[in-house]
């Protein structure tokens, strides 16, 4: 378990449910399928995987994604000297490389039908066939793979073998979004700033009990990814310096390189010793909205919900404000709101809505 924890960063109900898992499938050799959003660190929980199942060979990694299709086949398995232009000598490919270890294939749901078969072949047979040669090569691997695809929509439209994906589903683990474990993210933003302060020669910042709140309150779409960045960018912004909830929402959150007006007034504020509130605590205490996820639990609290009232109501609220935003400027809302000046029309009728009026 020590491994898993050193590589997973958090304590939240479903980060202890992930490292549970982990550790479950890890002394195995069953497939693992791995899927979640982008950026919630599939590979690190591949990583985990690797190094808590004890095998003694390489964690070699493919991202399917990033590999053209017509290269993608000789580098997961390798050539013959000849076997096409350019191939000057043999070489081993990414099965060879894994023997005794772990395959890691990234991405698999971008992998096209061609290569999933000879992929399926190789699972079975548990043998590869360099490209340009005809010899079966034994090989020993443990296979993980990860998508942030659907592949059990990919599998009904055809774009994914069904046979195949049974074979890399035997034991599937889903990552939590960082919205689902925000919980984590004092912990992670820690962890980030460990990793890297070693390249740097800015000074690390600090960021305070409001910066942490209000990152711990936003959506986070590009989830650990996304916080990685909003850490880095704070180090290059406010390096040696302490990060209020105010700077998270008006420059990481939303890059502005902060005026020499606002460090004096964040100066001054720092050097007040005042009980009470300030004047923009209204402002400063409003959360973004929430993720879906957050609906998750509704009925653990309460028995139902009118969710057309609701959804509603929500419409109201956004588009009201999306017009306030933009002094009642309708194409400007509409952009706001990522919908079209049509659209945004209709929904004003039927919701009743008033462009609001010059006060």
């Amino acid at each position: 378990m020590q491994a898993i924890d050193e590589l997973i960063t958090g304590q939240s109900a479903p980060i202890k449910e992930l490292k549970n898992l982990i550790e479950i499938v890890a002394p195995s050799a069953s497939s693992v399928l791995i899927q979640g959003e982008t950026g919630t660190g599939k590979d690190v929980v591949a990583n985990a995987i690797h190094a808590a199942s004890q095998r003694n060979g390489r964690m070699v990694s493919v991202n399917c994604a990033a590999i053209p299709s017509e290269l993608l086949e000789s580098e997961l398995f390798g050539h013959e000297k000849g076997s096409f232009t350019g191939a000057d000598q043999a070489r081993q490919g990414r099965f060879e490389l894994a023997n005794g270890g772990t395959l890691f294939l990234d991405e698999i749901g971008d992998m096209n039908l061609n290569l999933q078969s000879k992929l399926l072949r190789a699972l079975e047979s548990r043998t590869i066939q360099r490209v340009g040669g005809s010899d079966d090569i034994p090989v020993d691997f443990r296979l993980v793979c990860a998508t942030h695809r659907n592949l059990d929509s990919y599998v009904d439209d055809g774009r994914f073998r069904a046979d195949l994906f049974f074979r890399i589903n035997v034991f599937p683990i889903q990552v939590p979004s960082l919205a689902e474990r925000s919980v984590d993210v004092p912990a992670l933003v820690d962890t980030i700033i460990s990793q890297i302060e070693p390249h740097t020669d800015q000074e690390m910042p600090t960021f305070d009990e409001s910066a942490l709140g209000e990152m711990s309150r936003y959506n986070w779409p590009g989830n650990v990814r996304e916080l990685r960045n909003i850490v880095e960018r704070a180090v290059l912004l406010f390096s040696g310096r302490t990060v209020t909830g105010k700077e998270v929402r008006n420059n990481l959150l939303r890059l502005r390189v902060p005026s020499r007006n606002e460090e004096q007034e964040a100066l001054w504020a720092a050097s007040q010793d005042l009980e009470g509130i300030s004047g923009d605590t209204d402002l400063e205490s409003q959360s973004p909205l929430p993720h879906p996820t957050h609906y998750k639990e509704w009925f653990a609290y309460f028995d139902s919900i009118d969710l057309r009232r609701h959804l509603r109501d929500v419409e109201v609220v956004l588009i009201e404000a999306a017009l306030e935003k933009t002094n009642g400027t309708i194409s400007g809302a509409a952009d706001a709101l990522n919908l079209r000046r049509t659209t945004l029309i209709e929904k004003m009728k039927k919701l009743m809505i008033e462009k609001p009026t010059d006060s």
